[in-house]
């Protein structure tokens, strides 16, 4: 056993890093090689190799920021006269480790992916860094040293099979140096049998795997459908993780401030698994394994708890997590067009001076009860219980990178899409992240409390990418298996990030599905949005909807379905071109969202609120969900596959892109637009969407991505809400309405095409009724004026007709009565009628 004084140092906040960076090329050419560093949000430059030692060349360069770095970026690059990217060594490859004054000196070798942070570290004798089966008849070796195959007289063996030949590949045509070759074998080879290849003067390696692990085979020779994670009990504790391509498995478990290794016993399947004798309940701990030559630390994929900043995974017993107020949840959801969902971040919701709260920013916060401002005004949770809303849609609480845990009283703020620990919660909403069961207990506690205001949680899930690939436990454990490959070998990048996950894979597949079971049932969460859910494959898609069935089907399920360029062919991938294969999965609309008020990637872009015309027909598919006038493309077969909406966390806000589209119009005008808008959205067939404080018109004063823009930019502004209260009553009144009457949330196509009927219009106006069977009306006429002026639209009967929406105030229950045959719709707003049973029909 081994005592340790300090196992998580809090670094130093750094706004200025000098980097030295030693880069070594056995073949001794470095003509156009250069770097081009970067930090995380800001552009980057190339850096010249301007010096030079008996090492090889050197670049020192520094880099400032207004915010704290945490780590930078950089790429090798070959540049020529013609092109600055003519050729580059491996993908994007990051600087973490700084001192205290924020210097890092690190050493590269040609060849090599791995960064070293010691020079002692760096192997100057010749040796085989890796072999790995990349076919089922090659082995492709690796060695440190280039070597010149035609007169340094090597030789080649492989224990385990028969070699045929042997490939060299040099590094570049004109040179005769080489550090790769490959072994090509006589029969096929095995993936349950150990070979080990031999160089002379370079020693010998263990076989592993490479690209063969992205086979059907490889699947289905070592798919795993039994336990993995760690399982607590106060007897014992079982760990298991699955790993393949290691050789050697260990666990490092901390507690009490001492160091234990134990051996892990290989198991069926690719496993590692061990029990561990004793109370092991808040011990941390990580998983070590030997692949090849190289040992790794990493922690648990599956780990349920983690230490401060995720650095570790924990123990955890989660039946002492539960809450006292802690029930079962009855979910009651019929349809998910039953729903009006509301996306929220958990710290923009209470962060305001004035939100009456006083765990500000936290999961407790946001379950506080009875906070108001100082005028008087409802906040939190009971604020929007008051606004109708059925499903909270929460921005990513898993444990994420971005915010420092240990910093937390200093400014800090991230939406949370740079997933670390997918199936544990984020520490910084906790009131103390060095705990961590605690932020378990408050997150249920935040979930009990929305529950207990009858509405439902949809957690954001970001299954489609890592924030760093190289330091994620999937990488550490099976290198090259969780994620997706183009055909050049690099990662695939559909997400934009850098990396996507490989949904495809049947071990990938069963973490998503896991994963998504384990919140709907340990946190009793009732819905799941998929970020980029594109990314990921339909058969994934389909066998999450099908376990979610099993626990409850009023389980809703909504994604990004937008068509992402991942390495994996077209009919295979979750977006909406197949959503007639995804039952049960929702995608957001974003032709609607676009067509509305412009698109949502241009400040200058009108719609149909802001004056473009030419948008009727694309607004016609939208409002009836693509069900009565049907999209080309997409294949939705019901509404509750369609989700609309007109603003989300990303983006401009709808109040924004109006100011930057329409900046003469008058307040009075954008207001108007904006409520168009929003009546658009909850007055249509599908699932409506709202961005949290779009019902007050929320501004993030022109930011469009404020993913960690600071809270004066993203705080809920809870006196804006009391400034814009009369359009907050509005948007009640909608909710209300829609809820109140079927026919504004039909349940299938069949029924839309036979209840729903447009009215002949100009460009800049939607009319149409919705006949109904039950309620109070027989038919509703609803008519969205984008006009900037009143319009006189005549109606087919002269009523008397309810008024239920005038474009200033809704409700469920009539507002006047109108008993004429014509009705003058204000500019820019949307009115909603309804004609009783009572009154005769004279529709000819």
């Amino acid at each position: 056993m081994v005592r340790i004084e300090s196992y998580e140092k809090q670094p130093p906040i750094l706004k200025e890093v000098t980097v030295t960076l030693h880069y070594h090329r056995y073949d001794q050419d470095y003509d156009g090689w250069n770097l081009w560093v970067w930090l995380e949000g800001e552009t980057g430059k190339m850096v010249e190799f301007s010096q030079g030692d008996s090492y090889g060349k050197t670049a020192v360069f520094s880099l400032q920021s207004t915010e704290e770095i945490k780590r930078v970026g950089f790429i090798i690059r070959k540049s020529t006269e013609e092109n600055d990217w003519a050729g580059k060594r491996f993908d994007d490859r990051f600087i973490t480790s700084f001192d205290s004054s924020g210097h890092a000196e690190v050493w590269l070798m040609q060849g090599m992916e791995r960064i070293y942070e010691n020079l002692n570290d760096v192997t100057v004798f010749p040796g085989i860094i890796s072999a790995k089966i990349d076919k089922w008849d090659e082995i492709s070796v690796l060695t440190n040293l280039s070597f010149d195959w035609e007169h340094d007289n090597l030789s080649v063996s492989l224990s385990g099979a028969e070699i045929k030949k042997v490939r060299v590949e040099k590094d570049n045509a004109g040179s005769d140096l080489a550090n790769r070759l490959v072994i090509k074998t006589k029969n096929r080879l095995s993936l349950t049998k150990h070979y080990k290849v031999s160089i002379s003067h370079f020693g010998y390696c263990e076989v592993t795997f490479g690209d063969i692990m992205r086979t059907k085979k490889f699947d289905q020779t070592f798919k795993y459908d039994g336990f993995l994670g760690s399982q607590y009990t106060p007897e014992k504790t079982y760990f298991c993780f699955w790993a393949p391509s290691a050789r050697q498995a260990e666990i490092k478990i901390i507690q009490h401030d001492e160091v234990n290794v134990y051996k892990m016993h290989q198991g069926e399947r690719g496993t590692w698994h061990v029990d561990l004798n004793g109370d092991w309940e808040g011990a941390h701990y990580l998983y070590r394994v030997r692949i090849g030559k190289e040992w790794r630390e990493t922690q648990d994929p599956y780990g349920k708890a983690v230490s401060v900043n995720g650095l570790r995974s924990a123990v955890v017993d989660l039946e002492k997590t539960n809450p006292a107020s802690w029930r079962p949840v009855t979910r009651t959801l019929e349809s998910p067009v039953d729903a009006v969902i509301y996306e929220l971040h958990i710290r923009d919701a209470t962060i305001h001076d004035d939100s009456g709260v006083f765990n500000k920013g936290k999961y407790l916060g946001l379950a506080e009860q009875g906070t108001v401002t100082e005028h008087g005004f409802s906040t939190g949770l009971d604020y929007l219980a008051e606004l109708g809303v059925t499903h909270i849609q929460l921005l990513p609480f898993y444990d994420y990178w971005t915010v420092d845990e240990t910093k937390l009283d200093q400014p800090q703020y991230n939406w949370g899409y740079d997933p670390k620990h997918f199936n544990a919660p984020e520490g910084s909403y906790s009131t103390d992240p060095t705990h961590h069961a605690l932020r378990i207990t408050e997150l249920k506690t935040l979930i009990q409390s929305i529950h207990d205001r009858g509405m439902s949680v949809i957690m954001d899930v970001v299954y489609n990418h890592v924030y760093d690939v190289t330091r994620s436990p999937f990488h550490q454990l099976v290198p090259g298996y969780y994620f997706r490959y183009a055909r050049n070998g690099k990662l695939s990048n559909g997400t934009g990030v850098g990396n996507d996950t490989a949904s495809e894979r049947a071990m990938m597949r069963r973490f998503i599905v896991d994963s998504l079971v384990y919140w709907a049932t340990e946190y009793q969460i009732d819905g799941f949005r998929f970020d980029l859910m594109g990314i990921h494959d339909v058969e994934t898609m389909r066998a999450a909807r099908e376990a979610l069935d099993k626990i409850d089907p009023a389980i809703i399920m909504l994604g990004e379905g937008w068509d992402l360029q991942t390495a994996l062919p077209d009919h295979l991938k979750a977006n909406q071109y197949q959503a007639d294969q995804m039952k049960g999965v929702a995608h957001f609309n974003d032709a609607l969202r676009d067509h509305l008020k412009g698109n949502t990637f241009s400040k200058q872009d009108n719609g149909f609120i802001n004056g473009r015309l030419g948008m009727r027909h694309h607004l016609l598919q939208g409002v009836s969900a693509g069900m009565k006038v049907p999209y080309d493309r997409k294949t939705f077969l019901s509404p509750d596959q369609v989700v609309n909406y007109a603003e989300a966390h990303d983006n401009h806000t709808l109040w924004d892109k109006l100011c930057f589209t329409t900046p003469n119009a008058t307040m009075s005008d954008h207001k108007r637009m904006h409520r168009l808008a929003t009546s658009i959205i909850l007055l249509s067939q599908g699932v409506p969407f709202l961005h949290a404080g779009q019902e007050f018109m929320r501004t993030k004063f022109g930011v469009e991505n404020s993913y960690r823009s600071p809270d004066e930019i993203n705080k809920l502004d809870w006196h804006r809400r009391e400034e814009f209260n009369q359009t907050v009553e509005f948007i009640k009144g909608l909710i209300r309405l829609r809820k109140a009457h079927p026919a504004f949330r039909m349940r299938t196509k069949e029924a839309i095409i036979e209840h729903m009927h447009f009215h002949p219009t100009d460009e800049r106006l939607i009319a149409y009724d919705l006949t109904t069977q039950e309620g109070p009306y027989k038919r509703f006429t609803v008519i969205h004026n984008a006009h900037g002026g009143p319009v006189k639209y005549h109606l087919d009967s002269d009523g008397p007709w309810h008024i239920l929406a005038d474009g200033i105030h809704a409700d469920s229950k009539p507002l006047g009565v109108l008993r004429s045959d014509m009705v003058e719709v204000s500019r820019h707003s949307t009115y909603v009628l309804g004609l009783p049973f009572n009154t005769e029909d004279i529709r000819e």
